[in-house]
């Protein structure tokens, strides 16, 4: 998220850099909501100011034996005044921050303009292509021949877009993270971490993916677990009065004319809520969501009701919420992660860090689930474009002075995973329209592929700037000053597993179809030299 004080001086800039992302201007429209966040705010401290004054001079009034009316009444019409103003500021304020979470990062000046793939820059290139003797197969033309790879039986279990994976194919696909994996954390210094494939909604606005790509993503729903007595409790306090008198009411019209029935029944749920009260008093549990509806209370509680309901309210609410929780749920929004990218970055979220102690550097190997949203007849055969992928992710957090070292670092590491491959690549400077919405500077490392005959991204890596950490709040602290400051936060893959996997099996095929493995990779492989066709 951009810093609004930055916009109020810098309103051109801001447009420029949206110029060159191909998006509209917005500084305008930006700097009217940022007025009427700030009028109503001065609007709200002086109307509390003076209704302060008011209320000191009441005082003052009584104690002379004075008529304070007057001013009581002043008093009143400050309070709606003051909760006017307030209403508008955080409105205005709520508008504000949508407005900004949905603009992207300024790109850094060294970034080439432009809006298409085309206006980038190549920076370098490692290692030269393999002239084949032969024409070269794409790697799912190979994968099936051999019988390793099954594109028709993964559909059949999940759709287009996955693989099923078996056999010394699986075995090579898991011996390339595990190398990524021990290159990163034995010579590079990166932190192994193993974190949650499901973030909440909190998370993924942090880095970025949220509010604006909500349909790049996979999203599921979790149970709240809450407190039932503080669920019950509150709205048992915020409804008490209707409560009583819809319970009066069924009562008399239902009760009373069938009195003997409804009091055994009484009697029994009476004992069954002691026992319930007792073993859950002090347990969170399962519980929705919901705004106690006085006609769903009284419905609930015909199993509960009796001549002592009246007396019995509380008892009475907790049998209601546990019977209505069984068939009413609140849910959460979890989302599947796109990238380890999200947890790992928020690993600083809300987070006040010691400066000395950075940069933090971490790495991941999981599995990353994206709804390929938008990319409809793109890369539809083979692995290349996956619903769900593998990738060992690097994540480092660090301040505004390491940040572009860091960046270097991160792409050089990335880097030698191709070089130790033997995998020839080039490294590419995206422009200004081909970026990331988090970015300020991204390289991409793509492979060359022979069967395609040309280049494909491997990996990203991005330097953040302290966009990402404005809106998980991550903050670092120099020793021995009060004053915090925003981290800065860098990503990319070290590398994306799955096409890593591709590249080996292109690279390395051999005219009969079988596949070399790589020196590098011989030790994870338990001796296997060259994979061949299922017998």
């Amino acid at each position: 998220m951009l810093d609004i004080d930055w916009i109020r001086d810098n309103p051109e800039a801001l447009d420029r850099a949206l110029a060159n992302r191909g998006a509209e201007p917005l500084a305008q429209h930006l700097l009217v909501l940022d007025a009427r966040v700030r009028a109503a705010k001065t609007r709200f401290q002086v109307t509390k100011a003076k209704r302060n004054d008011a209320s000191r001079r009441i005082g003052q009034a009584k104690a002379k034996g004075e008529d304070a009316a007057a001013i009581m009444a002043d008093v009143a019409q400050l309070k709606d005044e003051a909760q006017k103003a307030q209403d508008d500021e955080r409105a205005a304020t709520a508008e504000l921050e949508g407005m900004l979470a949905t603009i992207p990062n300024v790109p850094d000046s060294a970034v080439p303009v432009g809006p298409r793939y085309e206006d980038g820059t190549e920076l370098r290139r490692w290692g030269t292509p393999r002239a084949f003797p032969f024409k070269p197969k794409e790697h799912y033309e190979l994968g099936e021949a051999l019988g390793w790879m099954d594109f028709e039986r993964a559909a059949r279990l999940s759709g287009a877009r996955f693989t099923v994976l078996s056999g010394p194919l699986a075995r090579l696909e898991r011996a390339l993270a595990q190398f990524m994996l021990d290159l990163h954390t034995s010579e590079f210094g990166y932190e192994e971490t193993s974190p949650p494939l499901l973030v909440r909604e909190q998370t993924a606005f942090g880095t970025g993916n949220l509010p604006k790509f909500a349909d790049d993503l996979f999203a599921t729903k979790k149970p709240i677990e809450e407190k039932v007595h503080e669920l019950v409790l509150t709205e048992f306090d915020r409804n008490i009065k209707g409560l009583r008198d819809v319970f009066k009411k069924y009562i008399r019209d239902n009760i009373i004319s069938n009195s003997d029935f409804f009091l055994r029944r009484s009697n029994n749920n009476l004992r069954k809520m002691q026992k319930f009260l007792i073993s859950n008093s002090n347990k969170n549990t399962n519980v929705c969501s919901f705004m106690l509806n006085i006609n769903d209370i009284a419905e609930a509680s015909l199993s509960a009701a009796s001549g002592l309901i009246t007396e019995k309210l509380p008892s009475v609410m907790w049998e209601i919420a546990n019977t209505m929780t069984k068939s009413k749920q609140a849910f959460e929004t979890m989302y599947l992660i796109p990238t380890a990218e999200m947890p790992l970055t928020n690993l600083v979220a809300d987070q006040i860090v010691d400066e000395d102690r950075l940069p933090f550097r971490f790495t991941a190997f999981t599995p990353c689930f994206r709804s390929e949203a938008g990319a409809a007849g793109k890369d539809t055969r083979g692995m290349l474009r996956q619903h769900q992928f593998y990738k060992v992710e690097l994540v480092s957090i660090t301040t505004l002075e390491q940040s572009e070292a860091e960046h270097e670092r991160m792409a050089a590491c990335a880097e030698e995973v191709l070089k130790r491959l033997g995998l020839p690549y080039r490294v590419f400077l995206l422009s200004t329209g081909d970026m990331g919405f988090a970015a300020r500077r991204t390289y991409d490392l793509e492979v060359w592929l022979p069967a395609q005959n040309t280049y494909r991204e491997i990996s990203s890596c991005s330097n953040c700037g302290d966009f990402q950490a404005r809106r998980l709040k991550g903050r670092c602290r120099a020793k021995g000053q009060k004053g915090t400051r925003f981290v800065h936060t860098l990503n990319g893959s070290g590398i994306a597993v799955g096409r890593a996997l591709i590249a080996v099996m292109e690279n390395y095929q051999e005219a009969d179809g079988t596949i070399t493995v790589p020196d590098a990779l011989k030790p994870y492989m338990d001796g296997l030299n060259r994979i061949g066709p299922r017998l």
